[in-house]
This record gives C-alpha cells, sequence and structure tokens, in this order.
C-alpha cells in the first residue's frame, strides 16, 4: 500500500514497521531524530513505537521528534523508566508505582524500605547514564489481563497488579528496559541512547493515588530535555523561580507566613503584607465602584438544603466543608454565588434594574488534599475577588465583553501578557444542553468581536457552565490561571431568578460569574514572584526608609516621617545605631523602592540623599521633590488604562 510520509509517497509492505516505512522518505538526520511515528487513517490519530507493525488502513505516517510537545513528552516519561530500572538495581526490594511525564519533567513513586533523600540522587543518575551508554532498546509485549496479574503479583509488584485490576480490558501492554518490566500504554522512544540531557531535581513524599489513607511513597522528580543546552536554560529558570519562590521571599520581607502544624492551608497576614493587601483591595473597591459594581457580603455558612438546590452538594461536596448547628447540617461556602443569588431574589426586579453587578471580597473554603498544598498558591481558605452580574439575554454579550476589558486593563497594570482559552461543558455538569449551548456561543461570540485569539479547552467548564479562562505569563516565562468568565442559564433557573420585562411579563435573566485576579492570597504569590519581591512603589508596603548618619539627625528625620507620611507616602525610619552602607544594604535587600539617607547637609538643605533599591545614587532632592517623585512613580502604572492612584 501507498502511504504519505512528510509529502512524499511511499509504498509499505505487508507488516512492514513504521521505522521501515519512515526511512524510505526522510534524510538519515531527519530519521534519526525520530522517536515515534504518528499515524493517520481515515477514522484515526494515533502514536506508534517505531518498532510498531503499520496499521491497516493507514494514510499517512510523520515522525515524532523530542522538539515536538509530544515527542518532548515521550522522551520524558521514557526517562522516568530508565530512572525506576536504575533504582532496582541500586535499591532491591523498592517496588514501582507510577511514572508519568508531567509539564516539567516527569516522576516515579516508588515504595523503599526508607525514603529517598537528595543524597541517593547522584549514584541513581550515575546508574542512569550507564544504561543510556549501553542503548538498552524498549521492548513492547502485549499480555493477560490474568497474566499480568500473576506475572507482578510473583515478582511482589502489588501497586502494579491493583492498577491491572482495575483495568477494563482483556489485555494490557508492559515494556521491557534490559532486566525493567512495566506496565505501560506507550509508546516509548527506541532505546535509551535517545536521552541525551536529563536531570533529577528532587525528592518528595507522596501518598499513594494521593489519599492521604494509602500508604507513603517516595517520589523522585527528574527531567530530560532534546539537548544539554535546553537543559541548563532550563536549570538556570529553576534557580531564578527558586530565587522568587513567594514563600521565602514572605518570610525575607515580613508579609506571610504558615503554620502548617496548626492552619494547614491557610496564611497569617504579617503588618507588610496585610498592608500590601489592604492597598490591593482597596484598589480593586474603588475600580468597581466606578464600573457599576455594588459591594455586597454574604455569610460564611449555609444550610446544606441550599447547597443541595444550587447543585454544589451532588458534583461539589468533596470540596467542600460541613458542619452541624442544631441537628441541622451546614456547608462552608466555596462560592460566593449561592449568597448573591438569594439577595437578588429579595427584591422584585425590573427591566430597567438590569443589569445587577454584586461584588463581594469573599472569603471562601475548599478542601484540598494536604499533598498539593503550597504556600499562598494552593490553599484552604482564601479570598475571591468575586462577583455576579445579573442580566438580560440581550445584555449578555456586553456584559462579557465589559468584563474582559477590566481583565485586560488589571493584566496591564501588573505587566501580564495573557492567552484565552474557553472551557466548555464537563461530564459532570447540570443544566440542558440547549443552555450550555447558548452559554458557549455567547463567550465565543464575546471573544471573536472582540478580535482576541483564543484555544477551546474541552470538558474544563464549571459544572454549571462553560467560561473564559485568562492565562497570564510572569517575568521569567511561567504560566498562571488568573481571570475566570463563566455563563451560567442553570443556576438562575434552580433559584427561580426573575425580572419584569418591558411586556409587563416575568422573565428569566442570565447570570455571569466572574473573578479577575481570582484568589486574591494565589495572585499575590504569584505577583510576589513575578516582582521577585521588588513591588512597583504604588503596591510596595512601604514606599520609602529614611536613614540617619548619626544621632544628631534623629529629630529631623521623625520631622520628615511625618510630613511624608501627612502627603500619603507610606515611610518608615532605621535609627539604629549602626553604620549607614549596613542601614543601606538591609533596606535594599528589603525591596524598598526609595532609601532617603539624611545627614548634616541634607538636614541644613532640607531634603535627602536618594538612593534607589537597585543601588542608583541620584543625589540631593528636596523633600517637595521627593514626594512629588514617589507620587509620579506611583502613578505612572495606572495612566495606560486611564485608571488612578489615590494617595488617600
Amino acid at each position: 500500500m501507498q502511504i504519505s510520509v512528510e509529502g512524499k509517497l511511499v509504498e509499505a509492505a505487508a507488516g512492514a514497521s513504521c521505522a521501515e516505512v519512515l526511512k524510505q522518505a526522510l534524510s538519515g538526520k531527519r530519521f534519526k531524530a525520530a522517536l515515534a511515528c504518528r499515524v493517520r487513517t481515515a477514522d484515526t490519530e494515533e502514536l506508534l513505537d517505531l518498532s510498531a507493525e503499520v496499521p491497516a488502513g493507514a494514510l499517512e505516517l510523520a515522525p515524532v521528534t523530542a522538539e515536538d510537545p509530544e515527542g518532548l513528552q515521550l522522551l520524558r516519561h521514557s526517562t522516568s523508566h530508565v530512572m525506576a530500572a536504575a533504582v532496582q538495581k541500586l535499591f532491591p526490594g523498592v517496588k514501582v508505582t507510577i511514572g508519568p511525564s508531567i509539564d516539567s519533567g516527569f516522576y516515579y513513586d516508588f515504595d523503599a524500605p526508607r525514603p529517598f533523600s537528595p543524597d541517593d540522587l547522584e549514584a541513581i543518575e550515575k546508574e542512569m547514564r550507564a544504561i543510556i551508554a549501553a542503548n538498552v532498546p524498549f521492548e513492547r509485549s502485549v499480555m493477560s489481563k490474568g497474566d499480568a496479574v500473576a506475572l507482578f503479583r510473583e515478582k511482589g509488584e502489588n501497586y502494579k497488579v491493583e492498577i491491572i485490576e482495575g483495568i477494563d480490558a482483556d489485555t494490557v501492554s508492559l515494556y521491557r528496559c534490559g532486566d525493567f518490566l512495566d506496565l505501560c500504554r506507550g509508546p516509548h522512544i527506541p532505546a535509551t541512547g535517545a536521552v541525551k540531557a536529563f536531570k533529577l531535581l528532587s525528592v518528595a513524599g507522596a501518598y499513594w493515588r494521593g489519599d492521604e489513607k494509602n500508604p507513603m511513597l517516595s517520589r523522585i522528580y527528574g527531567t530530560a530535555f532534546p539537548d544539554e543546552k535546553a537543559l541548563k536554560d532550563y536549570l538556570a529558570a529553576v534557580e531564578e523561580a527558586k530565587r522568587r519562590d513567594h514563600r521565602r521571599l514572605g518570610k525575607e520581607l515580613g508579609l506571610f507566613s504558615f503554620h502548617e502544624d496548626v492552619a494547614p492551608g491557610m496564611s497569617f497576614w504579617l503588618p507588610k503584607g496585610m498592608m500590601l493587601r489592604t492597598i490591593l483591595e482597596d484598589f480593586l473597591v474603588r475600580e468597581h465602584l466606578k464600573r457599576g459594581y455594588e459591594l455586597v457580603r454574604g455569610p460564611q455558612i449555609l444550610r446544606r438544603e441550599l447547597w443541595e438546590r444550587s447543585g454544589h452538594y451532588d458534583h461539589y461536596r468533596e470540596n467542600m466543608y460541613f458542619t452541624e448547628i442544631e441537628g441541622d447540617v451546614h456547608g462552608v461556602k466555596p462560592m460566593n454565588c449561592v449568597g448573591h443569588m438569594l439577595m437578588y431574589g429579595e427584591t422584585l426586579h425590573s427591566y430597567r434594574d438590569l443589569p445587577v453587578r454584586l461584588f463581594e471580597l469573599g472569603v471562601v473554603h475548599r478542601h484540598e488534599k494536604s499533598g498539593t498544598l503550597h504556600g499562598l498558591l494552593r490553599v484552604r481558605q482564601f479570598t475571591q475577588d468575586d462577583a455576579h452580574i445579573i442580566c438580560s439575554i440581550d445584555q449578555l454579550e456586553e456584559e462579557i465583553i465589559n468584563v474582559m476589558h477590566l481583565s485586560a486593563d488589571l493584566m496591564d497594570l501588573f505587566g501580564f501578557k495573557y492567552r484565552i482559552f474557553i472551557s466548555t461543558r464537563p461530564e459532570d455538569s447540570i443544566g440542558s444542553d440547549e443552555a450550555w449551548e447558548r452559554a458557549t456561543g455567547a463567550l465565543i461570540k464575546a471573544v471573536e468581536k472582540e478580535g482576541k485569539p483564543y484555544q477551546i479547552n474541552e470538558g474544563d467548564g464549571a459544572f454549571y457552565g462553560p467560561k473564559i479562562d485568562i492565562k497570564v505569563t510572569d517575568a521569567i516565562g511561567r504560566e498562571w490561571q488568573l481571570s475566570t468568565i463563566q455563563v451560567d442559564f442553570t443556576l438562575p433557573e434552580r433559584f427561580d431568578l426573575v425580572y419584569v420585562g418591558q411586556d409587563g411579563e416575568r422573565h428569566r435573566p442570565v447570570m455571569v460569574h466572574r473573578a479577575i485576579l481570582g484568589s486574591l492570597e494565589r495572585f499575590i504569590g504569584v505577583l510576589t514572584e513575578h516582582f521577585a519581591g521588588a513591588f512597583p512603589a504604588w503596591l510596595a508596603p512601604v514606599q520609602a526608609r529614611i536613614v540617619n548618619v548619626t544621632d544628631a539627625q534623629m529629630d529631623y528625620v521623625k520631622e520628615m516621617k511625618s510630613r511624608l507620611a501627612a502627603a500619603g507616602i507610606r515611610v518608615e525610619t532605621d535609627m539604629r545605631n549602626e553604620k549607614l552602607g549596613f542601614k543601606i544594604r538591609e533596606a535594599q535587600m528589603a525591596k524598598i523602592p526609595y532609601v532617603l539617607v539624611v545627614g548634616d547637609r541634607e538636614v541644613a538643605d532640607g531634603g535627602f540623599s536618594v538612593r534607589l533599591r537597585s543601588g542608583e545614587n541620584i543625589g540631593f532632592r528636596s523633600a517637595e521633590d521627593v514626594i512629588a517623585m514617589i507620587r509620579a512613580d506611583s502613578e505612572e502604572p495606572f495612566k495606560r488604562g486611564g485608571m488612578s492612584y489615590s494617595f488617600a
């Protein structure tokens, strides 16, 4: 049969392997780069091992290399097998569980007599290099489910037995790499020699299947890249990410802290962090009021019956906390929408009242497994900049666009580039097909009207409606999801929300759920890492620190602190009996935008010697000039979006 390979038609003999067919059409260099093969038939497209037989009905074959996203994933997954082979050789008796590729590399979970430590990684890497140098082939075989269970039970691999018993199929595929045999769907690289650059990164604990009731396993993380340069660049980025880690910076800068022994998944806001948070919240409130939102606040707990009515009890209760009050079960709110719908329903609204935009900085609680908690980025208690817009169908498109504009303005303010995703109906959902189609269509129409590119994220919508997800890229290229805009026809139906139309009849509104920054905790964590703790002047908890040279300037320092504070500048002083250079360095390490040095000359001339946190010395400035300088620095980011900064 004839098969197309990158635009060339080649003859494929019966029983030919993918490698044999590819070799006819590709150059030597291109063929050597192939790790697997993408095969397309009239009905399907799949990745196969190069050694796999070309399936009947194949129309097109294409090489998959480490430069392709699927190829890089495949390379990393194969490297995890190499790591598992090395571990079992070095540590007899270790049981293997699962070893997938992930966005940044791979990991493998092991049940070991003792947890692995960072000290073990060097020996494991050395053994991996030996396996790679031997260019050991990956060999696929197919076995009946019963035989596979018997095989792994005999080997003492009880985790593999559990996995196989849960597979709904008569047969399973296995891959052998030297003495290491693993259950795996594949495909894999042809042989271990295709691994060119890898690094084991860290060790951690992980519960089997993510369940705290199961045994704690020992997880080894690693990564692999097509070449050493790509690996080196990635490792440099990892080090930069460590330098920016919000947990470390939060402690060093006195912003926030964590006490996992008494409040896992919850944050403690220290004075400077609370100041930063208050500045952000105050700005959000003012910006929402300017854009026609009304402020509300709902209770933290509501009776279970209400969560049943909303669908949260059936579709979300595993993420909720419950408590009992006088025999009645109450749910701690994981979202603010239910309270907002009750508030809307208290009054019979006219079409003239719409849209109704209710905004709440609402504290919510969601159950996250302890193994997933991560500083401010994954918490159990957080505050959402949450709003719900109840509007008519005719107003829906404009309201979606208005929210997109608000999101774009804020992303620009913080210096984020972003991408738009439209997440569609998940399997676990409520509402009619018609409602979902109308909601999804409204989102797509609004995004296209704004001329914004977008991607479809299949099946990742909320259980009550599709959504726009806005993902931002930070200063070192990492992507974070922040804003979400959800269209919901279903909950207004369940809560019997209505408005009186021009015809005097009652009509059903539609509701837009939206959060711009999302979780304030998570956003501040992202922002801390984005700016590496050096927040812009308008957001910095302390905008200026006054430091004296000798005790002779102490009265002047106090006078200037009061003057700057009266002008709305957030200022503190350092009058310790320390060397000037030490105090300046400490202020710069604290990421304070302006260090104002006071000596005898500055007192005489009524100003400061000004240093920036970058270390730049910009010389003497009068007190009036310093106030104007800090004001201008704080106001500058707002000018682009027509917003304003308040020193009140």
